[in-house]
């Protein structure tokens, strides 16, 4: 959920118009993939500059392209502070496979390089 400051911007008509270019623009490269673990469809476009108090009025970070990623729900959820549960703790990552062995997280397993 966005924060009380950039609550205004997320309703903007110039954000919106920018996410929806972004979205076109990833689909029409790569079919709108995640931008990080090349397995899911793309599910939200993600700052890589956070937003903040102080650059929420900057376009340069909030409506610029080279500042966005489109991320699926699992990565997005990686960033930090993205993924608390209501007491603002975060949530566990820990991931099993179908047996119940701990397998690594996903956001070890997509540096392939």
């Amino acid at each position: 959920m966005a924060k009380e400051f950039a609550k205004e911007f997320y309703n903007s008509k110039k954000w919106r118009k920018c996410r929806v270019a972004y979205i076109q623009e990833r689909i029409l490269l790569d079919g709108g993939l995640c931008e990080r673990c090349r397995e899911k469809t793309g599910y939200i476009v993600h700052h890589k500059i956070h937003l903040t108090k102080f650059n929420i009025n900057n376009p340069d970070i909030t409506l610029n392209h080279n500042n966005l990623e489109y991320l699926c729900k699992v990565c997005h959820d990686l960033e930090p502070n993205h993924w608390e549960d209501k007491l603002n703790k975060p949530k566990t990552l820990c991931l099993f496979d179908s047996e119940g062995n701990a397998i690594k997280p996903i956001h070890d397993r997509r540096r392939k390089n």
